[in-house]
């Protein structure tokens, strides 16, 4: 192991830094790759345990610190403190992304839900028939409210304000349209 003598002065990391923010200076940031690589692979070693994963997020840290060197400000801390905050980072995401569950495309969750049986398919074409007969056989007037209730979904007042028409009078047509299908489709049903 090499120790630094007085003549081997410790560079200037925050100015190496700013370099390589201010003019993307190659020769910085190789200065800064000898000296926090070790030492970045070594906390990730410790941290993960396994020396390829150390490796890698080594080199995705030193990668960081490039792309990243622009936002570092000497004010605001250590050139060490800010490399070894990318680096934490880096390591709380791995450790996220390992452990998130994997996708498993036939979860339930995920599947599309089957296409309804043709007896339940068949019974509902028949409802909605009778539906359409039985609605045949109600004044325009009654249809027309029962479209606009039901089908385009607007509440009784907004009816009554669309047609110009007392708000009681909507509701005591609708209740006699639906008397009306009601006796409409118990008739069909004790015909079938």
């Amino acid at each position: 192991m090499r120790r630094t003598t007085e003549n081997e002065a410790k560079p200037d990391l925050a100015a190496l830094l700013v370099a390589v923010g201010e003019r993307r200076d190659l020769e910085a940031f190789e200065v800064l790759f000898r000296y926090f690589a070790p030492r970045v692979r070594a906390f990730m070693a410790r941290q993960a345990g396994d020396s390829h994963s150390a490796e890698e997020l080594m080199q995705e840290t030193m990668i960081a610190v490039w792309n990243k060197a622009d936002r570092f400000d000497p004010a605001k801390g250590a050139a060490s403190t800010w490399i070894f905050t990318i680096a934490r980072n880096l390591r709380i995401d791995a450790f996220r992304r390992d452990k998130r569950p994997e996708f498993d495309p036939n979860d339930p969750a995920f599947v599309p839900d089957d296409v309804a049986p043709a007896d339940e398919m068949f019974e509902a074409q028949e409802v909605s028939v009778q539906l359409h007969q039985a609605m045949a056989t109600l004044p325009e007037e009654q249809v027309a409210l029962l479209r606009l209730a039901f089908f385009e979904d607007n509440s009784h007042s907004a009816i009554a304000a669309r047609l110009n028409m007392p708000l009681g009078t909507v509701k005591s047509r609708l209740r006699l349209a639906f008397s009306k299908l009601r006796a409409a489709l118990d008739r069909k049903g004790e015909t079938s």
